[in-house]
C-alpha cells in the first residue's frame, strides 16, 4: 500500500490534516493541497491514485477541477467532501464522475472505508496491499458481553449467518450496536470472502439513492458517459445492510421488495434486467408497526425484512456486560492512540454501573476515549458523560480560560450591556444575517477573513451567506438589498434592536 497515492484537497487545514493523518495511518502516501492552482500542480507531479476533493475552494470551483481530473484521467477514483449538501451539487459531482460524497461533518472511517473500496474496485487484482487495506479497515469493533441477552444474540447471529437467511432485520435503540450484529452476521456466514456494504439510508438524499443502490448505464442522463454500477450489483454474493431503514422513501421501499421477491433489478437507463444474490440486512430505532399505520413504511417490506427479528438490548438492561466493555475499548483504544492503559479504577467501574447511558455503547466508547486523551496515569479515574446528576461521575477540573476566550467574553459582556430587546420581539435569523454582513463589510468582502472574525469556517459563513442570499448581495458591492434587517445601535442607558426597510 506503500505505493498507493492519494491527493486530499480542502482549504480548511484541520480538515486536511486529519484526513491526512488517518488515511497515512492506514499506510497510504497522502499529499494535501489548499487551493485549485496547488492541486492542478499537485495532480501532474504527485499522479495520485485518488483523490478527495472539497467542492469549495478559494480559487476555484470544485466541480470545474473535478471536470479538469477526470478530463485527463477518466479513471481517476475522486471522492468530493463539502460542508454545504445540496442535492443539485451532488448529481452534479456524481454525473461528473464522483465516486462518493460526504457531507460535513463526516466520518472518517467511512471516507477511508469509500477510499478502500473505490481504490480495490479500481485495480484489486494488480495490488493486493490494498486488499489487504480493505480488510484492516473493515475490521469492526466485537460484540462483548456474558450477559443472558447478548447469549441470545450470539446464537441468533449463529443461526442467521449458517442458515444463510437471505433477510434479516435488527431493532434497537441509537448507539446499541446494531452494525456490529449485522457485521458479525455477515463474518460468520459463508459470505464471508464476498462484500460487505452499508448503506445509511437517512444520509443519502432521495433523488439519488436509486442510483446508489442500482446503478446506472451508459445515457442514463446527460453525462452517464459510462456504466456504474450500484451496490446491489457491487455486493452481489455478500451482503448489503441497510442501516436506517426507516428513513427508505416509500417508491424505493416498492423496488427493494421486488429485488427480495425476485432478485433482480434493473439500472437506471437500462434495458435489461440484473440478477443479484446478496443478503440484505435492515435495521432501524424507530417503530416500524407505528410507521406501517401512519402510512409511512410498507407493511408487506416489513413482514419480508422480519423473517428473523434481532432486538439489541439498551447497555442500561445489561449492565453487568459494562466491566469487558470497558476493558475491551481500553485495549482497542491502546493500539489507536498508543498508549499504555491498563484499567479502570474500581471506583470509577461503580459509578459506571451507576448510569443509565442514554447514548448506549456508543456513548460508553466515546467516555473512555475521552477519559484516556485527558488522563495522564496508566489507570482511568475520571469520566466525563452527557448527564449530569448525583449518579454520574465526577468530571475533571475545568482549564484556565485562555486570553482569547476571557477577553472574547469581555468583549461580548461589554457589547450587551444594557441590552434591550423590542417589545414586539426580533428574529435570530435576521440578527445573525446582519452580523454576517457586517462582517463581510469589515473585511472587504474577503470571506476567509469574514469567518475568521465571526469564529467559524468558511464553510459554514458561505453555508449562511446562501441560506440568507447575501452571496447575490455581495455580488451587488454590499450596497443594497436587505430588506427589513436589524441592527444593533447604541443608546445613553444601553443597547437596543432598530430596523430599516431596504435601500
Amino acid at each position: 500500500m506503500s505505493k498507493t497515492r492519494i491527493l486530499v484537497v480542502d482549504d480548511e487545514h484541520l480538515c486536511s490534516s486529519m484526513l491526512a493523518l488517518k488515511l497515512g495511518r492506514v499506510g497510504y502516501v497522502v499529499e494535501t493541497a489548499a487551493s485549485g492552482k496547488e492541486t492542478i500542480q499537485k495532480f501532474y507531479d504527485f499522479k495520485p491514485d485518488l483523490v478527495i476533493l472539497d467542492l469549495h475552494l478559494p480559487d476555484v470551483n470544485g466541480l470545474d477541477l473535478l471536470a479538469k481530473m477526470r478530463g485527463s484521467d477518466s479513471t481517476l477514483p475522486i471522492i468530493v467532501i463539502t460542508a454545504n449538501i445540496l442535492a443539485d451539487s451532488a448529481v452534479n459531482a456524481f454525473k461528473l464522475g464522483a465516486v462518493n460524497y460526504f457531507g460535513k461533518p463526516f466520518d472518517l472511517d467511512k471516507i477511508v472505508l469509500s477510499v478502500a473500496k473505490s481504490l480495490s474496485e479500481k485495480h484489486m487484482e494488480d495490488d493486493e496491499s490494498i486488499s489487504m487495506g480493505l480488510r484492516n479497515i473493515t475490521t469492526p469493533d466485537q460484540m462483548i458481553g456474558n450477559s443472558p441477552q447478548m447469549v441470545e444474540i450470539s446464537k441468533l447471529v449463529y443461526a442467521c449467518a449458517s442458515t444463510d437467511a437471505k433477510t434479516v432485520l435488527i431493532t434497537g435503540e441509537s448507539g446499541t450496536g446494531k452494525g456490529l450484529v449485522a457485521q458479525a452476521i455477515h463474518q460468520y456466514s459463508a459470505r464471508a470472502a464476498a462484500p460487505f456494504v452499508e448503506v445509511n439510508c437517512a444520509a443519502i438524499p432521495e433523488n439519488l439513492i436509486e442510483n446508489e443502490l442500482f446503478g446506472h448505464d451508459r445515457g442514463a442522463y446527460t453525462d452517464a458517459t459510462k456504466k456504474q454500477r450500484g451496490i446491489f450489483e457491487l455486493a452481489n454474493g455478500g451482503t448489503v445492510f441497510l442501516d436506517e431503514i426507516g428513513d427508505m422513501p416509500l417508491t424505493m421501499q416498492t423496488k427493494l421488495l421486488n429485488i427480495l421477491e425476485t432478485k433482480r433489478f434493473r439500472r437506471l437507463g437500462g434495458e435489461t434486467d440484473v440478477e443479484t444474490d446478496v443478503r440484505i440486512i435492515a435495521a432501524t430505532n424507530q417503530d416500524l408497526t407505528q410507521m406501517i399505520a401512519d402510512g409511512r413504511f410498507r407493511g408487506d417490506l416489513y413482514y419480508r425484512l422480519n423473517m428473523i427479528n434481532i432486538c439489541v438490548p439498551a447497555l442500561r438492561q445489561r449492565l453487568e456486560d459494562i466491566p469487558a466493555m470497558v476493558q475491551y475499548f481500553i485495549e482497542r483504544l491502546n493500539a489507536e492512540y498508543g498508549r499504555s492503559v491498563k484499567q479502570a479504577s474500581s471506583e470509577a467501574l461503580e459509578k459506571l454501573l451507576a448510569y443509565s447511558w442514554p447514548g448506549n455503547v456508543r456513548e460508553l466508547r466515546n467516555a473512555i476515549e475521552r477519559a484516556m486523551m485527558l488522563e495522564k496515569s496508566n489507570v482511568l479515574t475520571h469520566f466525563q458523560l452527557c448527564k449530569e446528576s448525583p449518579q454520574t461521575l465526577p468530571t475533571p477540573s475545568p482549564e484556565p480560560q485562555s486570553s482569547d476566550h476571557t477577553t472574547l467574553a469581555a468583549d461580548l459582556d461589554h457589547c450587551f450591556a444594557g441590552f434591550q430587546l423590542p417589545p414586539e420581539g426580533i428574529s435570530f435569523e435576521e440578527v445573525e444575517k446582519q452580523l454576517i454582513t457586517l462582517a463581510l463589510e469589515n473585511a472587504g468582502g474577503n470571506q476567509s477573513k469574514a469567518a475568521k472574525s465571526l469564529k467559524m469556517s468558511r464553510d459554514t459563513l458561505r453555508y449562511r451567506m446562501k441560506k440568507y442570499g447575501i452571496s447575490e448581495f455581495m455580488d451587488q458591492g454590499l450596497d443594497c438589498g436587505l430588506a427589513d434587517a436589524v441592527q444593533i445601535k447604541p443608546k445613553p442607558d444601553g443597547y437596543s434592536i432598530l430596523k430599516w426597510a431596504s435601500c
